[in-house]
């Protein structure tokens, strides 16, 4: 079997993807994430807090609350539901962080969760430290007086 009629089979097997549908929930529950963050938000600026104080605040909480829904196994379910909508930068890192981590705890605190919750992760905050050198680098080299 040759590529192209491996490739047939495969669209011939798979279900069709109801884009249109799968667009509305990712944009509802993501906007949903996104709306939590901004009356988090606001409810720490009315606590006392500064804009930037309640910006931490709010990064912490939707993290928190996003690796305790992991733990409980509800994100999975939401993911299901929202498709792409619940990879919202911080809870979508949160739930890679902290899922490799519960399945890999029963091989102990080192070896299983210290060695493989960063496995989805870990390729992102590499990329994502790449990144900040290098547009550091060229940064100072466009702004050197």
């Amino acid at each position: 079997m040759n590529n192209s009629e491996y490739d047939r089979l495969m669209k011939a097997k798979s279900p069709g993807s109801p884009l249109a549908k799968d667009m509305f929930f990712a944009f509802l529950v993501g906007g949903a994430i996104c709306a939590l963050g901004q009356g988090l938000s606001l409810l720490y600026t009315y606590l006392g807090s500064d804009e930037q104080t309640a910006g931490t605040l709010v990064s912490v909480s939707l993290v928190f609350l996003s690796a305790l829904l992991t733990g409980f196994g509800l994100y999975d379910n939401i993911a299901r539901f929202a498709g792409a909508g619940t990879l919202v930068p911080i809870t979508g890192f949160a739930n890679a962080v902290v899922s490799p981590a519960i399945e890999f705890k029963p091989e102990g605190w080192v070896m299983g969760v210290g060695a493989s919750m960063f496995k989805i992760a870990g390729p992102v905050i590499v990329f994502g430290e790449i990144a900040c050198v290098i547009y550091g680098m060229v940064y100072w080299l466009f702004t050197m007086s």
